[in-house]
Protein backbone atom coordinates (compact mmCIF):
# COMPACT_ATOMS: atom_id res chain seq x y z
CA UNK A 1 0.00 0.00 0.00
CA UNK A 2 1.13 3.58 -0.57
CA UNK A 3 0.05 6.77 1.21
CA UNK A 4 -1.97 9.30 -0.78
CA UNK A 5 -0.95 12.72 0.50
CA UNK A 6 -3.41 15.56 -0.07
CA UNK A 7 -0.63 18.15 -0.24
CA UNK A 8 0.97 16.25 -3.12
CA UNK A 9 -2.38 15.70 -4.81
CA UNK A 10 -2.72 19.47 -5.15
CA UNK A 11 -0.08 19.26 -7.90
CA UNK A 12 -1.81 16.44 -9.79
CA UNK A 13 -4.40 16.93 -12.52
CA UNK A 14 -7.76 15.22 -11.97
CA UNK A 15 -10.19 13.92 -14.58
CA UNK A 16 -12.76 11.18 -15.03
CA UNK A 17 -14.13 8.72 -17.56
CA UNK A 18 -17.84 8.92 -18.42
CA UNK A 19 -19.91 5.87 -19.29
CA UNK A 20 -17.38 3.13 -18.51
CA UNK A 21 -19.77 0.81 -16.68
CA UNK A 22 -22.84 -0.46 -18.50
CA UNK A 23 -26.06 1.14 -17.29
CA UNK A 24 -24.64 3.79 -14.95
CA UNK A 25 -25.42 6.83 -17.10
CA UNK A 26 -29.01 5.69 -17.52
CA UNK A 27 -29.40 5.21 -13.76
CA UNK A 28 -27.90 8.64 -13.09
CA UNK A 29 -30.29 10.26 -15.58
CA UNK A 30 -27.38 11.49 -17.69
CA UNK A 31 -27.54 9.34 -20.81
CA UNK A 32 -29.55 12.09 -22.56
CA UNK A 33 -26.58 14.46 -22.11
CA UNK A 34 -24.58 12.33 -24.54
CA UNK A 35 -27.10 12.17 -27.37
CA UNK A 36 -24.67 14.09 -29.62
CA UNK A 37 -21.58 12.10 -28.57
CA UNK A 38 -20.55 9.23 -30.83
CA UNK A 39 -18.77 6.21 -29.35
CA UNK A 40 -17.89 2.79 -30.71
CA UNK A 41 -19.32 -0.37 -29.22
CA UNK A 42 -18.70 -0.61 -25.46
CA UNK A 43 -16.30 2.36 -25.44
CA UNK A 44 -16.85 5.05 -22.77
CA UNK A 45 -18.48 8.32 -23.85
CA UNK A 46 -15.54 10.59 -23.10
CA UNK A 47 -13.37 12.19 -20.44
CA UNK A 48 -14.07 15.21 -18.26
CA UNK A 49 -11.99 17.39 -15.88
CA UNK A 50 -12.69 17.83 -12.18
CA UNK A 51 -9.43 19.50 -11.04
CA UNK A 52 -6.96 21.63 -12.99
CA UNK A 53 -4.26 22.95 -10.62
CA UNK A 54 -3.55 26.64 -11.09
CA UNK A 55 -6.44 27.14 -13.48
CA UNK A 56 -8.44 30.35 -13.03
CA UNK A 57 -11.93 28.90 -12.76
CA UNK A 58 -13.88 26.66 -10.42
CA UNK A 59 -11.74 23.79 -11.75
CA UNK A 60 -8.75 25.37 -10.01
CA UNK A 61 -10.35 24.73 -6.60
CA UNK A 62 -8.81 21.68 -4.88
CA UNK A 63 -11.76 19.31 -4.28
CA UNK A 64 -10.29 16.23 -2.58
CA UNK A 65 -10.71 15.06 1.00
CA UNK A 66 -10.02 11.84 2.88
CA UNK A 67 -12.89 12.12 5.32
CA UNK A 68 -15.67 14.52 4.35
CA UNK A 69 -17.96 15.81 1.63
CA UNK A 70 -19.00 19.43 2.10
CA UNK A 71 -22.41 20.38 0.79
CA UNK A 72 -22.41 23.26 -1.68
CA UNK A 73 -24.45 26.38 -1.16
CA UNK A 74 -27.90 25.88 -2.67
CA UNK A 75 -28.45 28.62 -5.21
CA UNK A 76 -30.15 26.87 -8.12
CA UNK A 77 -32.48 24.21 -6.78
CA UNK A 78 -32.23 21.10 -4.59
CA UNK A 79 -28.85 19.64 -3.68
CA UNK A 80 -29.20 16.23 -5.28
CA UNK A 81 -25.81 14.74 -4.38
CA UNK A 82 -25.02 11.13 -5.19
CA UNK A 83 -22.08 8.95 -4.28
CA UNK A 84 -20.13 7.93 -7.38
CA UNK A 85 -18.26 4.75 -6.35
CA UNK A 86 -15.17 4.53 -8.53
CA UNK A 87 -11.63 3.28 -8.80
CA UNK A 88 -9.11 6.11 -8.72
CA UNK A 89 -6.10 5.34 -10.90
CA UNK A 90 -2.82 7.17 -10.19
CA UNK A 91 -0.58 7.55 -13.24
CA UNK A 92 2.71 9.12 -14.24
CA UNK A 93 2.32 11.26 -17.37
CA UNK A 94 4.81 11.06 -20.23
CA UNK A 95 4.74 14.17 -22.41
CA UNK A 96 5.80 14.72 -26.01
CA UNK A 97 5.70 18.50 -26.27
CA UNK A 98 2.12 19.51 -25.50
CA UNK A 99 0.77 16.02 -26.14
CA UNK A 100 0.36 13.22 -23.62
CA UNK A 101 2.34 10.33 -25.08
CA UNK A 102 1.62 7.74 -22.39
CA UNK A 103 0.05 7.14 -18.99
CA UNK A 104 1.91 4.80 -16.65
CA UNK A 105 -0.21 3.52 -13.73
CA UNK A 106 1.46 3.03 -10.36
CA UNK A 107 -1.39 2.78 -7.83
CA UNK A 108 -5.15 2.52 -7.48
CA UNK A 109 -7.73 2.85 -4.74
CA UNK A 110 -11.20 3.94 -3.67
CA UNK A 111 -12.53 7.20 -5.06
CA UNK A 112 -15.89 8.96 -4.60
CA UNK A 113 -16.51 11.12 -7.65
CA UNK A 114 -19.45 12.71 -5.84
CA UNK A 115 -21.81 14.52 -8.21
CA UNK A 116 -24.64 17.03 -8.15
CA UNK A 117 -27.47 16.00 -10.44
CA UNK A 118 -28.04 19.22 -12.35
CA UNK A 119 -30.27 18.63 -15.38
CA UNK A 120 -29.22 20.89 -18.22
CA UNK A 121 -25.71 21.60 -16.90
CA UNK A 122 -23.62 22.61 -19.93
CA UNK A 123 -20.63 20.40 -19.06
CA UNK A 124 -20.00 17.37 -16.84
CA UNK A 125 -17.45 19.38 -14.87
CA UNK A 126 -20.24 21.70 -13.66
CA UNK A 127 -21.59 18.75 -11.65
CA UNK A 128 -18.24 17.70 -10.21
CA UNK A 129 -16.32 20.46 -8.41
CA UNK A 130 -18.10 22.94 -6.14
CA UNK A 131 -15.08 23.72 -3.96
CA UNK A 132 -13.17 22.09 -1.08
CA UNK A 133 -14.16 18.52 -0.14
CA UNK A 134 -16.30 17.94 -3.22
CA UNK A 135 -14.77 14.47 -3.64
CA UNK A 136 -13.48 11.63 -1.49
CA UNK A 137 -10.24 9.72 -1.96
CA UNK A 138 -8.76 6.88 0.10
CA UNK A 139 -5.75 7.59 2.33
CA UNK A 140 -3.97 4.50 1.00
CA UNK A 141 -3.88 2.99 -2.48
CA UNK A 142 -2.83 -0.44 -3.67
CA UNK A 143 0.74 -0.27 -5.05
CA UNK A 144 -0.09 -1.75 -8.45
CA UNK A 145 1.15 -1.04 -11.97
CA UNK A 146 0.03 -4.26 -13.68
CA UNK A 147 -3.57 -3.96 -14.92
CA UNK A 148 -3.58 -7.09 -17.08
CA UNK A 149 -6.65 -9.34 -16.78
CA UNK A 150 -4.72 -12.07 -14.96
CA UNK A 151 -2.62 -9.64 -12.90
CA UNK A 152 -2.97 -8.46 -9.29
CA UNK A 153 -6.19 -6.50 -9.90
CA UNK A 154 -8.06 -9.62 -11.08
CA UNK A 155 -9.25 -10.32 -7.52
CA UNK A 156 -10.12 -6.71 -6.62
CA UNK A 157 -13.71 -5.49 -6.25
CA UNK A 158 -15.39 -2.14 -5.68
CA UNK A 159 -18.26 -1.66 -3.23
CA UNK A 160 -20.07 1.28 -1.65
CA UNK A 161 -22.47 1.85 1.24
CA UNK A 162 -24.57 4.63 2.68
CA UNK A 163 -24.51 4.91 6.48
CA UNK A 164 -27.42 7.28 6.98
CA UNK A 165 -28.02 9.80 9.73
CA UNK A 166 -30.47 7.41 11.39
CA UNK A 167 -27.73 4.79 11.81
CA UNK A 168 -28.92 2.44 9.05
CA UNK A 169 -26.43 0.92 6.60
CA UNK A 170 -27.48 0.39 2.97
CA UNK A 171 -25.69 -1.02 -0.06
CA UNK A 172 -25.47 1.96 -2.44
CA UNK A 173 -23.49 0.61 -5.39
CA UNK A 174 -23.52 -2.90 -6.81
CA UNK A 175 -20.51 -4.87 -5.52
CA UNK A 176 -18.48 -5.19 -8.75
CA UNK A 177 -15.19 -6.64 -10.00
CA UNK A 178 -12.68 -4.17 -11.42
CA UNK A 179 -12.57 -6.35 -14.51
CA UNK A 180 -16.26 -5.53 -14.97
CA UNK A 181 -15.41 -2.11 -16.39
CA UNK A 182 -16.18 -1.82 -20.11
CA UNK A 183 -12.65 -0.56 -20.75
CA UNK A 184 -9.84 -1.49 -18.38
CA UNK A 185 -6.07 -1.93 -18.37
CA UNK A 186 -4.07 -1.04 -21.46
CA UNK A 187 -7.22 -0.75 -23.58
CA UNK A 188 -8.50 1.98 -21.26
CA UNK A 189 -5.15 3.77 -21.00
CA UNK A 190 -4.64 3.79 -24.77
CA UNK A 191 -8.19 5.09 -25.25
CA UNK A 192 -7.61 7.90 -22.71
CA UNK A 193 -4.36 8.95 -24.39
CA UNK A 194 -6.22 9.11 -27.70
CA UNK A 195 -9.02 11.17 -26.13
CA UNK A 196 -6.53 13.59 -24.54
CA UNK A 197 -5.14 14.22 -28.01
CA UNK A 198 -8.39 14.40 -29.99
CA UNK A 199 -11.37 15.19 -27.74
CA UNK A 200 -11.99 18.89 -28.30
CA UNK A 201 -15.50 19.27 -26.94
CA UNK A 202 -18.35 21.18 -28.56
CA UNK A 203 -21.20 23.46 -27.43
CA UNK A 204 -23.76 20.68 -27.99
CA UNK A 205 -21.92 18.06 -25.90
CA UNK A 206 -21.02 17.88 -22.17
CA UNK A 207 -17.35 17.23 -22.99
CA UNK A 208 -14.31 19.54 -22.91
CA UNK A 209 -10.74 19.65 -24.23
CA UNK A 210 -9.08 17.94 -21.27
CA UNK A 211 -5.71 17.73 -23.01
CA UNK A 212 -5.60 21.51 -23.45
CA UNK A 213 -6.54 22.00 -19.79
CA UNK A 214 -3.62 19.79 -18.77
CA UNK A 215 -1.26 21.91 -20.84
CA UNK A 216 -2.71 25.09 -19.30
CA UNK A 217 -2.06 23.55 -15.86
CA UNK A 218 1.65 23.32 -16.62
CA UNK A 219 1.83 19.77 -18.03
CA UNK A 220 1.54 17.97 -14.66
CA UNK A 221 3.65 14.87 -14.13
CA UNK A 222 0.92 12.91 -12.33
CA UNK A 223 -2.83 12.47 -12.73
CA UNK A 224 -5.64 10.92 -10.72
CA UNK A 225 -8.22 9.36 -13.01
CA UNK A 226 -11.67 8.29 -11.88
CA UNK A 227 -12.17 5.43 -14.31
CA UNK A 228 -15.96 5.31 -13.99
CA UNK A 229 -18.78 4.68 -11.55
CA UNK A 230 -20.41 1.28 -11.12
CA UNK A 231 -24.13 0.56 -11.24
CA UNK A 232 -26.31 1.64 -8.34
CA UNK A 233 -28.55 -0.56 -6.24
CA UNK A 234 -32.22 0.43 -6.36
CA UNK A 235 -31.66 2.46 -3.19
CA UNK A 236 -28.53 4.13 -4.54
CA UNK A 237 -30.28 5.11 -7.75
CA UNK A 238 -33.07 6.89 -5.89
CA UNK A 239 -31.35 8.21 -2.73
CA UNK A 240 -29.42 11.47 -2.41
CA UNK A 241 -27.01 12.38 0.39
CA UNK A 242 -28.29 14.30 3.40
CA UNK A 243 -26.42 16.12 6.18
CA UNK A 244 -25.14 13.54 8.67
CA UNK A 245 -24.84 10.70 6.15
CA UNK A 246 -21.58 8.77 5.71
CA UNK A 247 -20.54 7.74 2.21
CA UNK A 248 -18.39 4.59 2.19
CA UNK A 249 -16.45 3.48 -0.91
CA UNK A 250 -14.01 0.57 -0.71
CA UNK A 251 -11.73 -1.38 -3.03
CA UNK A 252 -11.02 -4.79 -1.53
CA UNK A 253 -9.20 -7.99 -2.46
CA UNK A 254 -11.21 -11.23 -2.52
CA UNK A 255 -7.93 -13.16 -2.26
CA UNK A 256 -7.48 -11.92 1.32
CA UNK A 257 -9.61 -11.69 4.45
CA UNK A 258 -10.62 -8.13 3.46
CA UNK A 259 -14.21 -9.22 2.77
CA UNK A 260 -14.85 -10.16 6.40
CA UNK A 261 -12.95 -7.07 7.56
CA UNK A 262 -15.13 -4.91 5.32
CA UNK A 263 -18.36 -6.36 6.68
CA UNK A 264 -17.16 -5.96 10.25
CA UNK A 265 -16.06 -2.39 9.71
CA UNK A 266 -19.32 -1.38 8.04
CA UNK A 267 -21.62 -3.23 10.44
CA UNK A 268 -20.00 -1.83 13.57
CA UNK A 269 -19.80 1.86 12.70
Amino acid sequence: MIDIDLAELRTWFGFGVAGNFAGHLEQAGEAVDFVNVASEGAAPKGIFPWYAPGYESFLGEFPLSHDQILLPDSTDGPLNLQIEPEVGLACHVKWNGDTVAALEPFALGAFNDCSIRRPGAPKISHKKNWGPASKGVAKKFFDISDLTPDGPTATLRLVSFLHDAEGQIHEYGVDSPLLGYSYYGEVLLDWIVERLAHQKGAPDTPLEDVGALMVASGRPEKVLIGIGATRYTDLGESTYLKPGDDAIVRVYDTASDAVSELRQTVSHR
